[in-house]
């Protein structure tokens, strides 16, 4: 094989090195990435929203039977698209027309040995925490063991990044065209927050939204966000006594 051809010539000769194939799969979610990337002009706008009194109203449930976060950050998201329609269109091809959606589909990304899928939960708005953490449990474990059809990962109107079982900070996912935008998610983090006249530990959840500038600007994002926030808040009032 001649030099120009070998992947690893430009390197073997600094030592040693081993040449991996890459999957068919690999190899397409690589050239919609570029595809995407290259093609919407993405913004990212990063918050923190606090969810303390969220983590107070999970841990008073049941192990069994408590929601992770992600649950009730796809629930908020919902609602948020739903004050918020231009989150939940696509941009026809020509860039003329905006399809807004009437219904409430959320992909949430899944990372496995196959790589990266993007299962889709459908009628979100129609689903409790209870049917819709079941049923991402569902899709996760067939993601990350046998992968997915395609019919299961079509149709998405908003998706979700969690990097919240690994940690970090902020972070700049890109857009699952023909959606506008996406959410990225990662730990919950106790900060200090200024609260009246001291600082309080308050737990916070970092979230960035990157979305395509042709359809959303940046007031748009930051209402968006704020919206999210505000339906996480709804547990502070419903947080359960300590005593």
């Amino acid at each position: 094989m001649s030099e120009t051809l070998d992947p690893t010539a430009a390197f073997a000769r600094f030592g040693e090195v081993e040449a991996v194939a890459r999957s068919r799969f690999q190899k397409i979610v690589a050239r919609t990435m570029v595809a995407n990337a290259t093609s919407i002009p993405h913004v990212t706008h990063h918050d923190e929203v606090d969810v303390t009194g969220l983590e107070a109203h999970r841990k008073a449930l049941p192990r069994e039977a408590r929601p992770s976060p992600l649950i009730f950050l796809i629930q908020a998201v919902v609602e948020a698209l739903k004050a918020h329609p231009q989150f939940n269109s696509s941009l026809s091809p020509d860039g003329e027309t905006l399809v807004l959606k009437r219904y409430f589909n959320i992909g949430v990304a899944v990372d496995g040995p196959l790589g990266l899928l993007v299962p889709v939960l459908r009628d979100c708005d129609a689903k409790d925490a209870a049917t819709l953490g079941a049923e991402l449990r569902e899709v996760t474990e067939l993601a990350r063991s046998k992968g997915l059809p395609m019919e299961r990962m079509s149709g998405g109107c908003f998706s979700i990044s969690s990097l919240g079982g690994i940690g970090g900070g902020t972070f700049t996912p890109i857009i699952n065209a023909p959606e506008v935008a996406i959410l990225g998610v990662t730990s919950i983090v106790t900060r200090p927050v200024w609260i009246g006249e001291a600082f309080v530990p308050r737990q916070m959840l970092p979230l960035s939204l990157s979305y395509d500038h042709r359809v959303i600007n940046g007031a748009d994002a930051g209402r968006f966000l704020r919206h999210i926030a505000a339906s996480l808040a709804r547990f502070e009032a419903a947080r359960p006594s300590s005593s």
